[in-house]
């Protein structure tokens, strides 16, 4: 199926923000791809589905993962933002039969990173952060970083989610600390 398909798939579930915000890092993942020498259709595939389940209400996402058999750490049952990801994943295998593991773990990871991220693990988790459509305070550094190096862009990325959690005293998911150990002590390196 081409993008146009998956825009039209992706419609129903989707807010008019959501909808844009999927284009736009769909678009931003395709454009790391091409910089980054990943493949560009995988990207903006990833990109543009990485949200499909994100505004179904809660207990309706609770009640798919059920059905997909998706259990819950207590970190994640504390952490709504994180079950679209999961849920997702689990939706695009499932119902539109996408069996490519790399598009499939790009979405399943997109919140919280992980460790031994692929190519286009780190590509989709840095395309949210930077798409056309955020305006947070220190989205255009962030976008500057992820120019220079994927890995530079995550060690923003993971700190800025990290400090956010923390600041809110949530819990952090282990993938989460693991990723940023990972990517900061191999930035640390160069």
């Amino acid at each position: 199926m081409d993008i146009e398909g998956y825009k039209a798939i992706i419609k129903p579930f989707l807010s008019k923000k959501r909808y844009h915000h999927s284009i736009c890092v769909s678009q931003a993942a395709k454009r790391l791809a091409l910089k980054y020498n990943a493949d560009p259709q995988k990207a903006e595939t990833a990109g543009i589905l990485h949200d499909i389940m994100k505004d179904l209400p809660p207990e309706q996402q609770l009640e798919r993962m059920e059905h997909y058999g998706i259990k819950l750490t207590d970190v994640e049952r504390s952490a709504q933002k994180l079950w679209h990801a999961m849920l997702g994943a689990a939706y695009i295998k499932t119902e539109l039969h996408i069996n490519d593991q790399e598009i499939l773990d790009a979405v399943r990871y997109h919140t919280t990173g992980r460790k031994d991220m692929t190519l286009m693990d780190k590509i989709l988790f840095i395309a949210d952060f930077i798409s056309e459509d955020r305006d947070y305070p220190g989205v255009e550094n962030l976008r500057k970083a992820a120019d220079i190096s994927l890995e530079k862009a995550m060690v923003e990325g993971f700190s800025y989610t990290i400090a956010d959690l923390a600041g809110e005293m949530k819990p952090i998911h282990p993938d989460t600390i693991a990723a940023y150990n990972q990517t900061a002590l191999a930035y640390g390196k160069r």
